[in-house]
């Protein structure tokens, strides 16, 4: 018996061989057929959602979630960096005057989020998301100019956010040149900033020892700026007011620009945490639901730790 069933087996291998081979080749056919079809149909849909989304250059450096605990981040030469408490930040950094510290020197609130000018980087901008959970997108612009001078001005010239560099040479003397370009901006299609022109600005040549270390848009509808070259055969300051920028303003006395200048504020709400002694708020704002504010460890004129905090009021 078990030598009838060997050979009967050995005996229809070839014709078991070849309805393996057909069956085989037919499944084969059926699943490519299936595997077409979905991949067709995920191609459509694919192509239905990606119509629906609007992609822009810029990629945002993180996305965060806030909520009624404090997010608290420190600014360093790497961008922001998140810290469990306001207290990590303390005795991180040595004191420094505030043209060369890392803090944000400037915010403006726009459409779609905070825009942030900081000193010795760039900009940050933070945007609301679009769902019910409150998350924030945050974005970083910088470059080695940007990195290099300090920030004497921050204003929306043509709708593009706009800074002023210029070389410090009051708290320190260095051996650098005035920035040439002086004026960045910055816009969603790229992380990267790029330079424009202000036409105000450019009777005071770079190359000839001219910065521009102050501008800013008063209450009253006008710019006001300072040209100061502090070295060289013909020092002097120049201070001017304008209404568009598109030509050289008119000269004011110091009085006039020195009036013009917006009187400290103490930046206070009662959702924002205390800071430990010697440390300050120095601007809010709202992206979204959430509460923004910016912080700093300050000593007369010098900073140390600098950087913002996000909650949920």
């Amino acid at each position: 018996m078990k030598s009838f069933f060997t050979n009967r087996s050995n005996q229809n291998e070839p014709v078991i061989r070849k309805f393996l081979f057909i069956t085989n080749k037919i499944l084969f056919i059926i699943l490519f057929l299936i595997c077409f079809s979905s991949c067709a149909r995920n191609e459509e849909k694919s192509a239905e959602v990606s119509s629906l989304i609007k992609w822009s250059g810029a990629y945002p450096l993180a996305i965060l979630q806030a909520g009624t605990n404090p997010l608290w981040f420190q600014l360093t030469e790497d961008g922001p960096v998140h810290i469990e408490a306001i207290e990590d930040a303390a005795d991180i950094y040595a004191f420094a005057p505030w043209p060369y510290a890392r803090h944000v020197r400037f915010i403006r609130e726009t459409r779609d989020g905070i825009v942030m000018a900081v000193n010795r980087d760039g900009f940050l901008k933070l945007t609301p998301g679009q769902g019910r959970t409150p998350d924030i997108s945050m974005y970083r612009f910088t470059s080695d100019a940007l990195r290099t001078y300090s920030i004497g001005g921050f204003i929306f010239y043509d709708d593009l956010p706009a800074v002023v560099l210029y070389l410090d040479d009051i708290f320190q003397i260095q051996d650098l040149s005035p920035p040439k370009p002086r004026v960045w901006s910055f816009n969603m299609n790229s992380n990267t900033p790029f330079p424009i022109t202000i036409p105000a600005l450019n009777y005071f040549p770079e190359e000839e020892g001219w910065n521009i270390d102050s501008l800013r848009l008063a209450d009253n509808g006008f710019y006001y700026y300072r040209a100061a070259r502090r070295r060289g055969n013909d020092p002097g300051v120049k201070m001017f007011r304008s209404t568009n920028l598109e030509q050289e303003g008119v000269e004011i006395s110091v009085d006039v620009f020195f009036n013009s200048i917006p009187r400290e504020t103490v930046f206070s709400n009662p959702s924002l945490p205390p800071l430990p002694q010697g440390f300050a708020y120095t601007s809010t704002g709202r992206v979204g639901g959430i509460l923004f504010a910016s912080w700093e460890e300050q000593e007369d004129f010098s900073v140390a730790a600098a950087g913002f905090v996000l909650i949920k009021p």
